[in-house]
């Protein structure tokens, strides 16, 4: 009687006596037992080694590596009677009810990545439970049950020079998601945004037989359009958040599908504006105004202190005003500490970023998916983003997009004001703010092209179309 304790198997042929060799993953060594008609022999080799086709087998032969679908095991059980028989023999199984554990590997190294693989892992379950996941990422994805083996807080960063301070870490972790595609053989590689980065991922794992799926196009209606082609070459799907994004793969011939923006789904406060209003300890008479630094450190330190000043402007012109912080979760509280001793006007919320967002008359916020969600929410907002002297130099050579801020684009024209760079002053942002709190009609009319954005973007159900395309690749 065989007794089999392994979270996954691989299977291999011996080409001599066309019998199947079984590597098992355990603990703490792979057993390897091959039963031929010449020769028995048992290899142990330590954990995680790969048996590669190059090694001879006892019966001095090469070996052909195959990964069984479910589908086809009683196909090879009845080429080969051996196999059919340890089949039979192990522990707790019959040979129809033999299960491979599928896995997906996620790639995110940013924290807007992490929440969408999160979501769609927890959709992929709903459909099929006992999926297993691993990968990169944050806590967001742990939470969902992917086993994280590479936290990537430490290098979700923006920019040339932001990238070059972080390139020993960065290189570490791309080693590190190699080798689990050599070890874990993968049946799926989901990359989620972090462009660069998971370009080269994909390629090194497309190389090796395991399929790619990249979620959240790289902006190539914005730069680089030519990088379609080379993103054609090492994936197998190209899911897109935005429907004007898919001419741009169908005219070359990419696979690509349309799933929605994931944004759509999870933009709902949990209570209302009146019941937020009392759980942050805000006076409904009073207007508020949010603070939406970033979920970066480097965005953190580049832009918190130009929001805080303009609302030290604000509260000198408008003494009841209110001033909000939705803590981004990939912030620790440590780095925002040193500033609120210098600003103990400023409310900081944790973990409810949707709930404060829904209290505010008006929004200063960093450039990015966050600029989505508010908008989603028809809130009025003014956008500001800073990046490297040299960063900002390389974006506008090749950057031809008019707009940064996400509505502007998803409208066609600039529906919000944009501060970026040199503009991005303590004083514009002011300016702009009390223009939001002052003038009615121009409020009236942001908020109509935010809900035109809104409407622009569908119904939603993007974590659940990717999931079902996941499953679909599978």
């Amino acid at each position: 009687m065989y007794e089999l304790y392994a979270d996954k198997i691989i299977f291999a042929i011996c080409v001599h006596c066309t019998e199947c060799w079984l590597v098992a993953y355990y603990a703490n060594e792979t057993n390897i037992i091959h039963d031929c008609d010449k020769k028995v022999q048992e290899i142990k080799l330590p954990k995680n080694i790969k048996f590669s086709k190059k090694q001879k087998s006892g019966c001095h032969e090469k070996l052909s590596t195959i990964f069984l679908e479910r589908q086809n095991i009683e196909v090879v059980a009845q080429k080969s009677p051996r196999f059919h028989l340890f089949i039979q023999q192990l522990h707790n199984y019959t040979i129809t009810q033999y299960h491979f554990m599928t896995t997906i590997l996620f790639s995110a190294g940013e924290p807007s990545g992490d929440q969408h693989a999160a979501n769609m892992f927890l959709e992929i379950k709903k459909h099929q439970p006992d999926i297993n996941a691993i990968g990169m990422g944050g806590a967001k994805m742990a939470q969902a049950g992917v086993d994280i083996h590479y936290d990537s807080a430490g290098i979700a960063v923006i920019g040339v020079v932001e990238v070059l301070k972080h390139y020993g870490e960065i290189r570490r972790a791309l080693t590190l998601m190699k080798r689990i595609i050599d070890t874990e053989r993968p049946d799926l590689l989901v990359c989620v945004d972090y462009k660069e980065f998971n370009f080269k991922l994909a390629k090194y794992a497309k190389q090796q037989g395991v399929k790619v799926l990249f979620y959240v196009s790289p902006q190539v209606w914005a730069w680089r359009a030519g990088r379609v082609k080379a993103y054609g070459k090492v994936i197998d799907m190209m899911a897109v958040i935005f429907p004007f994004e898919i001419p741009y793969y169908e005219a070359e011939n990419v696979p690509v599908r349309y799933v929605g923006h994931p944004s759509v789904d999870k933009v709902h406060p949990q209570y209302s504006k009146a019941e937020n209003m009392a759980r942050f300890d805000l006076d409904a008479n009073r207007r508020v105004v949010g603070l939406l630094a970033g979920s970066r450190a480097n965005e953190i330190k580049r832009l918190l202190p130009v929001m805080l000043e303009a609302a030290a402007l604000l509260k000198a012109k408008f003494p009841d005003c209110q001033f909000v912080l939705p803590q981004a979760d990939s912030i620790s509280d440590d780095l925002l500490a040193e500033y609120w001793n210098r600003s103990p006007m400023v409310t900081v919320i944790k973990s409810q970023p949707y709930d404060v967002m829904q209290c505010c008359d008006a929004i200063m916020t960093t450039s990015g998916t966050a600029t989505l969600e508010i908008a989603l929410l028809t809130v009025p907002m003014v956008i500001c983003y800073k990046l490297s002297p040299l960063t900002y130099w390389l974006g506008r050579l090749l950057v031809k997009t008019k707009f940064i801020g996400l509505p502007n684009i998803v409208a066609g024209k600039g529906i919000v004001k944009e501060f970026i760079q040199h503009e991005a002053t303590a004083e514009n942002l002011a300016m702009e703010v009390e223009r939001m709190l002052t003038d009615e009609a121009y409020c009236a009319t942001m908020r109509e092209n935010l809900a035109e954005v809104k409407r622009r973007l569908g119904q939603g159900g993007g974590s659940k179309n990717m999931a079902l395309l996941a499953l679909e690749m599978l």
